[in-house]
């Protein structure tokens, strides 16, 4: 018989609002019931007489963070072996991050052909949710921390390489739509049912509404490494959160974005149509010093990581617990409103909303637990403790 637990006494975040002194009940991998303690007495009659209550009150209930664009942490890469990749999950499982798309960087097509092959086996047993390609079909002008060598046009051959070679595990492509090639790797990444994701681009306005209408539907970390809004060209900042089709991704850390452009997306966008990411590179989890991204120096001083070449942003050191915190405490954003962008949204833009994303008798029990100060004192992965209030 698998064992059943009770986490009494919470704010519990569910998908109709927060509920005090809330009650979830999670039996074997799976939650059997969310509600207020005294809401019904169904509820106390699901959980088994043997079922271990553990005591809550004073913490936040939420659902497991999921993280659309993440290149490793914990001093591993998503661009390394299957152990390092493995250390890069755990690190971020351990800050309430259950399921995230492993992100690369750009690199020599055989090499992504390769490390596509590995991702996928490990998506296959369950250690990642997919494949997220970023680049190497992006702008030189809009680089960032990627190797302008290696970049290239989306050319739809190549594209449909890297689908192939995920093995029905690619999942999202970040590429510059406007480049030779782009809008018709963006249908044919839509026909194939892979996310396209406008990002690392010098497009225009005009140019990223073609490839949204093509069936781009994600900007891969707004604002950054993209034309600014501008008001006689106003390019894709306006037109990604202006279209409801498309989810928006936001690094939260205080570096990539300043408040106002988050309360600009926010208010714009809609709660619905926001995902917080980390875009985590290898330190994440770890601490400052030298590392590589891809096959680029990186210097992480203070928690913010830019290439030792040139002094572009690469990536962050976030974990989606910090954002989640920042968002709240900083940001003053309403609660169910960050949930949703570290959960609901993402759960349902890849398709797993069924499963994961929020709090709800079915799904997995993937759950983090918040103290006051929102700073992580539980994390459960399909029944499982990763992190265990009970331990000191």
């Amino acid at each position: 018989m698998a064992p059943s637990t009770v986490l009494a006494g919470a704010r519990v975040v569910l998908p109709t609002g927060i509920v005090t002194d809330g009650r979830v009940i999670v039996e074997g991998t799976r939650i059997t019931a969310a509600a207020p303690a005294d809401a019904d007495t169904r509820i106390t009659a699901a959980a088994p007489a043997d079922a271990e209550v553990i005591d809550v009150r004073g913490h936040w209930l939420v659902p497991g963070f999921v993280d659309l664009h993440n290149h490793g942490g914990g001093g591993a890469s998503f661009s390394g072996t299957a152990d390092e990749i493995l250390t890069a999950v755990r690190t971020h499982r351990l800050h309430g991050t259950t399921t995230l798309l492993a992100s690369t960087v750009t690199d020599d097509m055989d090499f992504l052909v390769k490390q596509a092959g590995l991702l996928s086996e490990l998506a296959e047993q369950g250690d990642l949710a997919g494949i997220h390609f970023e680049g190497p079909f992006i702008s030189p002008c809009r680089k960032g921390a990627h190797s302008e060598e290696l970049l290239r046009d989306p050319d739809p051959e190549e594209v449909r390489r890297l689908i192939d070679a995920g093995r029905g595990r690619t999942r999202m492509v970040t590429l510059a739509a406007e480049l030779p090639g782009g809008i018709d790797s963006v249908r044919l990444l839509t026909e194939h049912g892979v996310i396209a994701a406008v990002g690392h681009t010098d497009a225009t306005y005009e140019q990223t509404v073609q490839a949204i209408d093509a069936g781009a539907t994600v900007a891969t970390h707004l604002f950054n490494a993209m034309p600014p809004l501008g008001h006689r060209s106003p390019g894709p900042v306006a037109a990604l959160l202006a279209d409801e089709r498309v989810t928006v991704e936001l690094i939260n850390d205080g570096t990539h974005l300043h408040p106002a452009a988050l309360e600009l997306a926010f208010r714009h966008a809609g709660a619905g149509r926001v995902a917080f990411i980390t875009d985590a590179m290898d330190a994440a989890g770890s601490g400052d010093g030298r590392y590589l991204l891809g096959p680029l120096e990186v210097e992480v001083s203070d928690g913010v990581a830019r290439l030792v070449r040139g002094g572009s942003i690469a990536g962050s050191t976030l974990t989606l617990d910090r954002a989640f915190k920042r968002a709240v405490t900083v940001d003053r954003l309403p609660v169910p409103d960050v949930v949703a962008a570290l959960s609901a949204n993402p759960a349902r833009l890849l398709g797993l909303a069924d499963r994961v994303g929020s709090l709800e008798p079915g799904k997995d029990a993937d759950l983090v637990l918040l103290d006051a100060d929102f700073d992580v004192k539980g994390v459960m992965r399909q029944g499982a403790w990763v992190v265990d209030p009970r331990m000191p």
